[in-house]
C-alpha cells in the first residue's frame, strides 16, 4: 500500500527549503503601466520589462515604434538587475573599476548589461525583481525606469485594495 507520507524528516526539510519574496503579477503589470505613463511624456518609444526575482519575464510592454533590438535589451536589463540586485548603472562602475572584471565581464557574463535602464525591485527592503527599460539613451532609460518605481507604493496600496474589495464581494 502507498501512502503520501513525506520521504524526509520535517526537522531536515524545513532546512532544505527556502521562501523568496517575489513580486506580482498585477503588480508587475502596474509598474509597467507607470513606464508607459512616463514614457508617453516623451518623444521616445521604449521598451519595458519586468522580471520576479528569479529574473523570469512578469510583464513586458514595447511601444509602437521602438526598435526591435530594445526588446532584448530590456528584458536583459531587468534580468541583471533582478540577479545582482544592483542597476545596470551601477554595474558599469562596478565593472570600469576592476582591472580583472572589466575586460570579461560584459562578454563572458550572458546577459550582463553594464549601462543604465535596469533597476532592482525591492519591496519592504525585500529584493523581488528587477525592470529594465531600453529605447532611449541610457540615461533617458534610467528615468522611465526611476518613474515606474516611483508608483510602486501606490501600485501595491490599489493591489492590496482590490484584493480586500474581492474578498469582501466574494
Amino acid at each position: 500500500m502507498h501512502t503520501n507520507k513525506p520521504l524526509v524528516r520535517k526537522e531536515l526539510a524545513m532546512t532544505a527549503v527556502r521562501t523568496r519574496p517575489a513580486l506580482s503579477n498585477d503588480l508587475a503589470r502596474a509598474v509597467v503601466d507607470a513606464a508607459l505613463a512616463a514614457a508617453r511624456e516623451t518623444e521616445l518609444r521604449f521598451a519595458i520589462a519586468v522580471v520576479d526575482e528569479s529574473g523570469h519575464l512578469s510583464a513586458f510592454a514595447r511601444m509602437d515604434g521602438s526598435g526591435l533590438m530594445t526588446i532584448q535589451i530590456a528584458q536583459d536589463k531587468a534580468y541583471t538587475a533582478a540577479a545582482f540586485g544592483l542597476s545596470t548603472t551601477d554595474w558599469h562602475e562596478f565593472v570600469e573599476n576592476d582591472a580583472q572584471l572589466a575586460p570579461g565581464a560584459r562578454t563572458g557574463i550572458d546577459r550582463l548589461v553594464t549601462f543604465g535602464g535596469g533597476l532592482p525591485i525591492v519591496v519592504d527592503g525585500q529584493l523581488v525583481g528587477g525592470i529594465g527599460v531600453s529605447g532611449g539613451h541610457w540615461s533617458d532609460d534610467v528615468k522611465i525606469a526611476e518613474a515606474a518605481l516611483a508608483a510602486i507604493p501606490t501600485a501595491t496600496a490599489a493591489t492590496a485594495a482590490t484584493a480586500a474589495t474581492a474578498a469582501t464581494a466574494g
